[in-house]
């Protein structure tokens, strides 16, 4: 299948779900986000980039070649994998100078509603910390490049709205080319069977920021939302181990990056050698939209807070 081919194929699967939800009367915000496919659709065209796929891959659409596999795989291997690479970004407009806007989400997606951010943002927010049962992730925040994201979270905190929560998802360079364990859905079961995994949210959605201000390799904490739907955030992100992840940003996906972890990497790293659950038994479902892979280790989120 030549890239044109791929393109033309790409771009009727995306009519033909536009066409279905059409019809089902809802629109189901799917925060599913990663696989092969997903790649080339948030970069509008052309195949995964060739750390995905060897040479004959790339016209056939066939799985990563073995070499590529194990190249992957040394990214999220703890003891080969780099320190955190990320950066805050330098630049960004005060956060005092902000307005936020958030909207409520009208596409039918489950909700645990517990109200709207205020529109003007903390300018001195400066960490989250994420208690898990695994351990302790700290994220020192880009508050000055997202404070709308940044708004929401402290906002969420405060609400308790990510206490007693699931990460439902985990995604491996050796599965869908990609590191990153994902949460933030409050109705996740993360089992690996809930096809509503990664359709909840706070009932509200708002705009992208800090887009291309911030590498989305190892270390990076960032928003998810269905790469068809651009300033659709919620409130599920992602901690990216693997800079596999920066082929995301330079395809010009539209994940907000807001934070770096600092402390907590371990924790990370030891959720993803724990392995996944395939999605009812089958790891390629992920790659195909129809349900997310979830970490073997349960990750349940016991408390969330954000701190000056």
């Amino acid at each position: 299948m030549t890239d044109v081919d791929r393109q033309t194929q790409l771009a009727r699967e995306h009519r033909e779900r536009q066409e279905q939800r059409a019809k089902n009367g809802t629109s189901k915000r799917n925060t599913i986000i990663g696989s092969v496919v997903g790649v080339v659709v948030v970069a509008g065209g052309v195949v995964a980039a060739t750390t995905l796929m060897g040479d004959d891959d790339k016209t056939s659409g066939a799985a990563p070649s073995a070499s590529s596999s194990a190249s992957a795989s040394s990214s999220a291997d703890p003891s080969t994998a780099p320190s955190v690479t990320a950066a805050l970004p330098s630049t960004g407009a005060a956060p005092a100078a902000v307005t936020c806007s958030y909207r409520k989400d009208d596409t039918g997606a489950p909700a645990k509603k517990v109200g709207m951010p205020p529109s003007k943002p903390d300018p001195k927010a400066k960490t989250m910390t994420i208690d898990t049962n695994q351990g302790t992730i700290v994220v020192q925040l880009a508050t000055q490049a997202a404070p709308c994201t940044v708004n929401s979270f402290e906002f969420l905190a405060k609400k308790n709205f990510f206490d007693d929560t699931r990460c439902h998802r985990l995604a491996t360079p050796e599965t869908v080319g990609l590191g990153m364990l994902q949460c933030g859905d409050p109705l996740a079961k993360g089992d690996g069977k809930s096809k509503n995994d990664g359709t909840g949210g706070p009932g509200y959605l708002f705009g992208d920021e800090n887009l291309g201000g911030m590498p989305l390799g190892r270390g990076t904490v960032a928003m998810a939302q269905s790469s068809e739907d651009a300033n659709s955030n919620g409130s599920q992100f992602w901690i990216s181990f693997s800079d596999e992840n920066n082929q995301l940003s330079d395809q010009g996906a539209a994940f907000t990056p807001f934070g770096v972890v600092v402390k907590g990497m371990d924790v990370i790293d030891k959720i993803a050698k724990g392995g996944i659950i395939p999605f009812n038994g089958d790891p390629m479902a992920d790659v195909r939209g129809e349900g997310s892979n979830a970490p073997k280790l349960p990750v349940i989120i016991k408390n969330l807070t954000v701190s000056h």
